[in-house]
């Protein structure tokens, strides 16, 4: 039989457990932030640094009608790495398309509620699935240590191809942390 003092000693420790856990996922989904955080400005800086390249490009072939394929590669490279290294930033920060006629109208715990189940049933899926099916691809391409195809192109195509599954993995990362704030915002008092 338990006495009166040794109850208020067992829920202070499911108290502790509970803001430890809470701790846990609020420290987790701020590493992942932040680690997508760098991920999304070092897009935005390749971004930038394309946007100079295909002006280069454009200057060089219309002032003195020279070109060159690398330049040309490397423009559409830089686009494509500074697309797929933002990609988790761009979900962290809410700024993929969505239908929002009715999320907007949700109460905090709905949102968190199709925010977890949208990552359980549809990102995470989508991001495991994209990690497999590239990985022989990508693989494939580092054996022979692919470069373009075109003569005077760039090498070390399999470093762009690399691109595919580490941006899958950065949304995954990202999933996660949405689905801890999800089950933060879950585990509130309902405002």
């Amino acid at each position: 039989m338990t006495s009166a003092t040794e109850a208020p000693s067992h829920n202070h420790q499911a108290h502790q457990d509970a803001a430890h856990k809470r701790g846990i996922l609020s420290r987790s989904s701020f590493w992942i932030d932040r680690i997508n955080g760098w991920l999304g400005r070092v897009g935005a800086a390749l971004l930038l640094l394309s946007t100079a390249l295909v002006f280069v490009v454009v200057v060089l072939r219309y002032a003195f009608n020279s070109g060159s394929v690398a330049l040309q590669e490397a423009g559409v490279w830089l686009h494509a790495s500074a697309f797929l290294l933002a990609a988790a930033w761009t979900l962290k920060h809410n700024g993929h398309v969505r239908v929002d006629v009715l999320y907007q109208r949700f109460t905090p715990q709905q949102r968190a509620w199709v925010e977890l189940l949208g990552a359980v049933l549809f990102l995470l899926p989508i991001c495991g699935f994209i990690i497999y099916s590239s990985w022989n691809y990508v693989g494939a391409s580092w054996a022979v240590l692919e470069s373009s195809a075109e003569t005077g192109g760039l090498p070390g195509r399999f470093i762009l191809k690399s691109m595919i599954p580490l941006a899958a993995a950065s949304l995954a990362l990202q999933a996660l942390s949405q689905i801890f704030k999800a089950l933060l915002q879950l585990r509130a008092p309902a405002t």
